[in-house]
């Protein structure tokens, strides 16, 4: 399961790494990929200038935002992609509808310090779904697969049914590959060194997904 590096604009250092597809899920579904950096970073409150972003954020995403939001281009590439895989996105949100779900509920994008508020900017600016796991926990370069017989997630109770999709490392699932995370592997009171995970569907250009990686990595950088 190797991994190559992505292009990446001037200044921007490392550049993001392309995971591994298995090859029958690359013809299953064309355009599924998964990109990651990696930051040194350590989860805490988030400083004023990021908890200011988010009360942005929250002025311009407004009631008829957050409805239309849907139609555009990326996010309705993962409404697409979540049908193709059995799940309503009706029911089970994708990640930035879920999101603006959470700020009409709210009020507001509220603050639940970093990664998270990274996290949520990012994904709110791009529509691009994202993840954050410890990366010195991870063994390996990151995938996206289904799971083995008799495979779970660790730290979860029951075994994963078999072929459901996955994010792995060289050695376990380490997450869904939209839901939970394996216990030990998200960013923790532990956490020193951040891994910032993109998956990237069909109609999701890697521009995007490249943009929305580096706008989380800028956020903790400047933390």
């Amino acid at each position: 399961m190797g991994a190559e590096a992505a292009g990446s604009p001037i200044g921007w250092e490392p550049s993001p790494s392309i995971g591994w597809v298995a090859p029958h899920l690359s013809a299953e579904f064309p355009g599924l990929g998964i990109s990651w950096v990696e930051v040194d970073g350590r989860p805490g409150r988030s400083p004023e200038p990021v908890r200011r972003r988010l009360r942005d954020l929250s002025d311009r995403f407004y009631g008829a935002h957050a409805i239309h939001m849907r139609e555009r281009p990326i996010p309705w590439a993962y409404r697409v992609f979540f049908r193709q895989i059995g799940l309503d996105p009706d029911r089970s949100r994708t990640p930035v509808e879920q999101l603006a779900l959470e700020r009409l509920r709210d009020g507001g994008f509220v603050s639940r310090g970093l990664p998270l508020d990274a996290l949520i900017i990012a994904t709110v600016e791009t529509g691009v779904a994202l993840r954050a796991f410890d990366a010195e926990q991870l063994g390996g370069p990151l995938c996206i697969r289904d799971s083995a017989p008799g495979e779970s997630l660790p730290g979860r109770p029951g075994e994963l049914m078999q072929g459901t999709l996955t994010i792995a490392d060289e050695r376990v699932p380490i997450g869904l590959l939209f839901g939970a995370t394996a216990e030990g592997l998200g960013v923790g009171g532990g956490t020193r060194r951040i891994a910032i995970a993109a998956v990237g569907v069909d109609g999701v250009p890697q521009i995007a997904v490249d943009e929305a990686l580096w706008m989380v990595a800028a956020t903790l950088e400047t933390a």
